[in-house]
């Protein structure tokens, strides 16, 4: 039996790859995208991958009129994409401002503007955005990414309170550190400096990610709306 039709940006690897694996292995139809082209080595066969530019209007209108066609349009949104361009902010270059801007947050735009119409007609609906606890403590070299992330935020509660009466529920999850090549980067000492600053002493994992966006996405999670989840084993408490 399938349970609805799902809708993942970003999702040739990390956070984004296991969320649609989480889905499609749970009998959702499943639509994954990447700049690139791509698959996800599984045999899922109610998984369709499609290259997408998020930050392209024209992409996105053309990616839409595919899926509806298909009769795959999305009651479920996970706006995951996203891209980091690190540097102080004495040194960022305009460019890692825009691009990081424009991925993260006008992707985000675009998704949710030209899906949420559908899930208006129907009355049904589910919007969730991947952000980061970056958004919401700030981290040295990251202003762009930081910025883009706290602003996804706000875009989370302003829209949540536009369609609540609609049945369609927007709330983000705010990951910490998890054990993606985001975080490769980082040597042994700087990974055991950033765990004396976690409670639950470890790097998370995709799984831990995944498992929320599940519940949001779920009849259970039916009354929470507007709300920002860090997932980030008490990094940050407030």
């Amino acid at each position: 039996m399938i349970e609805g039709n799902v809708f993942v940006s970003g999702a040739s690897r990390g956070i984004g790859k296991n969320i649609a694996i989480h889905f499609a292995q749970n009998n959702y139809k499943v639509v994954g995208t990447s700049r690139n082209n791509f698959t996800l080595g599984d045999d899922l066969e109610n998984f369709t991958p499609i290259k997408l530019d998020v930050t392209s209007r024209d992409d996105v209108k053309n990616c839409f009129n595919k899926l509806k066609s298909l009769d795959l349009l999305p009651n479920i949104l996970i706006n995951n994409a996203g891209i980091t361009s690190d540097q102080i902010f004495l040194r960022m270059k305009d460019e890692d401002w825009d691009n990081v801007i424009e991925t993260n947050l006008t992707g985000t735009y675009n998704l949710s503007k030209i899906f949420i119409k559908n899930m208006v007609k129907n009355r049904n609906g589910r919007i969730i955005n991947i952000s980061s606890v970056s958004g919401l403590m700030g981290n040295p070299g990251q202003v762009n990414y930081s910025a883009s992330k706290s602003a996804l935020n706000g875009f989370t509660k302003s829209l949540a309170k536009e369609v609540g009466s609609r049945n369609i529920t927007v709330n983000s999850v705010a990951p910490g550190y998890i054990d993606t090549d985001m975080t490769s980067f980082l040597d042994d000492q700087a990974k055991n400096d950033v765990i004396k600053n976690i409670p639950l002493g470890r790097f998370g994992n995709v799984e831990d990610i995944s498992k929320v966006v599940m519940f949001l996405a779920s009849d259970k999670a039916s009354y929470i709306t507007g709300q920002t989840i860090s997932v980030d084993g008490g990094l940050l408490m407030y």
